[in-house]
């Protein structure tokens, strides 16, 4: 057992990780970084990364027996070449974003400073706090003011007093707008916390309690007086808790909002790509849940358009989330429109991916991709690949999150198996699925019943089967627009499914008929 915790590990040692993350330019910069340090072409830091580079597997006995370092030596020549890899990367001109401009003027002022070079370092200091504020960076322009104070006491002229009072000012005000935000992060991010590690709301009692605790926790706040960041965490903060409370029609108003701010000013794109991918991602999940077809379209095309024209920077980070944000909507849009077929080539080209980003992809993302891939065979009628994708959540050993996903997997790997006709091995996948969800604390009604009701199935006589489908159909109907339960249907259309055996069609049509209805 400790052999594969050891050979886990390994996989994930910090610095393989980083040098694969390393894309050619960033190499090629790294080589010359060294180069220019002189005599270091030979050092041993850089024969350890030239092997690693090529290794496909960490392994440590390989790295010691290829004679570059002793295993006592190891660990700190590694720690030595990570350092390097890093200093090289913050000169990368493709890293040099505005946070680090603000941080490298900082710096020079410091360093002017202590030369007691006190006019050239204020000088230096006011064009990086303008550029702080103009980017909304006000933690470092905090900094900035509070050095410019300490200078100012040193660096004695006739408008000390005035300078003071316009210095007081804006650190008072710098203050409370970091204080604002501060709290306003808080929030988003225990919030969020909460939903990963407790899931949405699943009675009164945890409505009443998220209700209490969001809003004791918002900050007063004057809307007028915010600016980009303060915005932001504030949407953020009302959609983490419309998703909690499953309330989705707002978690679309403020995934709206959040997207929208980026597009009132486009530098802030360049300047947080991560968190406008987020916010794109979130306003097309809540497009899904309150089923806004030609809106997800709409902004599926723009965000598929923003890529190709490169208005989204794109680095190691970014590709790695558009590529996890794009193809999860693109499946999406086949589940809405119930094209499931017309989607089998997404298929071909997200596996390949995954290939390709394997060790910087979180194993949460691979089996959620799974899921939803297997949701798309389903809907083809292709139940043995549906299995297939199942399987491969259901037999993984390092999920610890996702309970939902691995709970409604297994739920769809009995109904993929009973449309199969595999009998022999469907009591075999009940008594597993049934052991999986009593260790659920918060097993949920539709659940309950559809799993009890599945059971059953074997024990009735073939011309009665359709009465059946049409019980379990009246039971789990009920809860369709239960303030708790709905959220059961989001992961998987058991209605649909169970319509489509009374009505002996396709579960695509099924779909289609209701979309045509406008039901869906």
């Amino acid at each position: 057992m400790s052999k594969i915790v050891t050979s886990a590990n390994n996989q994930n040692d910090a610095l393989f990780v980083l040098i694969k993350s390393l894309t050619k330019s960033e190499k090629r910069q790294f080589n010359l970084y060294v180069g220019r340090l002189g005599g270091n072409i030979d050092a041993k830091f850089f024969s350890l990364f030239k092997f690693l580079e090529k290794l496909k597997v960490y392994d440590e006995k390989v790295i010691i027996k290829s004679g570059i370092v002793s295993k006592q030596q190891l660990s700190n020549l590694k720690a030595h070449l990570y350092k390097q890899i890093l200093i090289s990367l913050r000169l990368n001109p493709a890293h040099k974003n505005i946070r680090i401009q603000i941080r490298e003027q900082l710096d020079f002022a410091t360093v002017l400073y202590q030369k007691g070079l006190y006019k050239q370092s204020l000088k230096l200091l006011d064009k990086a706090k303008n550029l702080a504020l103009e980017n909304e960076e006000k933690n470092i322009a905090y900094e900035i003011v509070e050095l410019e104070k300490v200078i100012e006491t040193q660096y004695i002229t006739r408008s000390l007093s005035n300078r003071a009072d316009q210095l007081s000012l804006q650190a008072k005000m710098l203050s409370q707008q970091n204080v604002t935000a501060s709290k306003l992060s808080n929030l988003s991010l225990q919030l969020y916390s909460h939903l990963l590690q407790n899931g949405y709301v699943k009675n009164n009692e945890e409505l009443e309690f998220i209700n209490e605790y969001f809003y004791s926790k918002l900050p007063k706040y004057k809307f007028e007086n915010f600016g980009f960041r303060e915005k932001l965490w504030l949407y953020k903060s009302h959609l983490w808790f419309s998703f909690l409370t499953q309330d989705f029609i707002q978690s679309y108003k403020y995934a709206r909002k959040w997207v929208d701010l980026f597009k009132e000013d486009k530098k802030h794109i360049v300047q947080h790509p991560v968190f406008y991918l987020k916010g794109i991602n979130y306003l097309l999940e809540a497009c899904f849940f309150v089923h806004k077809t030609k809106t997800f379209k709409m902004e599926l095309a723009a965000f598929e358009q923003e890529v190709e024209q490169k208005i989204i920077p794109l680095n190691t980070n970014t590709e790695l989330l558009i590529f996890q944000h794009l193809y999860a909507n693109k499946l999406h849009l086949h589940f809405m429109e119930a094209t499931f077929s017309e989607g089998e080539y997404l298929v071909a080209i997200i596996n390949k991916k995954i290939q390709d980003y394997k060790n910087r992809l979180d194993s949460h993302y691979i089996v959620m991709l799974y899921y939803k891939i297997a949701c798309l065979y389903f809907g083809m009628g292709k139940n043995e690949l549906c299995i297939v994708y199942l399987q491969k959540i259901i037999k993984s050993k390092n999920l610890t999150s996702a309970e939902d996903l691995q709970c409604f997997a297994r739920i769809l790997n009995l109904i993929a198996h009973y449309e199969c006709g595999l009998d022999y091995d469907l009591e075999r996948q009940f008594v597993d699925t049934y052991k999986f969800l009593l260790k659920m604390e918060n097993l949920q009604e539709v659940q309950k019943i559809f799993l009890t009701s599945i059971r059953d199935l074997s024990d009735v006589f073939p011309h009665e089967i359709k009465n059946e489908f049409k019980k379990i159909h009246t039971k789990l109907k009920k809860f369709e627009d239960h303030p708790y339960e709905k959220r059961a249907f989001l992961y998987l259309d058991i209605l649909s499914w169970l319509e489509s055996k009374i009505e002996n069609k396709p579960i695509a049509l099924i779909i289609k008929e209701k979309i045509n209805s406008g039901n869906k």
